[in-house]
């Protein structure tokens, strides 16, 4: 299966169990591997044959500026959902990246991976 990968996708969301995070907002920022089959979109050098990234991208952008959730993996599970509605995609990869966490010693960043397919 071949790989078409989008990082760094950055949003703002208001997901989160405590108020602050729900009536604040905090960035979120979404890396994406797509696994699905290039050749045919390869063979006839045509975009109708592959997925348009630039779509998934203002999808995966409109999950996380969306509807709340409380959990990460809430908002991973949909944004895997959304991927996998479009036709090609056989299998996504989802981080979703919470560098604003509300954790009280330092930290770089807090991420959720979840990969989930057709089958």
């Amino acid at each position: 299966m071949d790989r078409v990968a989008l990082r760094g996708l950055k949003a703002r969301g208001h997901h989160g169990v405590f108020p602050k995070e729900r009536e604040e907002g905090q960035t979120f920022i979404v890396d994406l591997v797509l696994g699905l089959d290039t050749r045919p979109a390869a063979a006839d050098d045509d975009l109708a044959k592959t997925v348009h990234y630039g779509i998934v991208a203002e999808e995966v952008v409109a999950v996380v500026e969306g509807e709340p959730v409380n959990l990460i993996e809430t908002l991973a599970e949909r944004i895997a959902q959304t991927c996998l509605k479009h036709e090609g995609v056989q299998e996504v990869e989802v981080r979703v990246h919470k560098p604003d966490a509300p954790i009280t010693v330092p930290f770089d960043d807090v991420t959720v991976t979840i990969t989930r397919s057709r089958v």
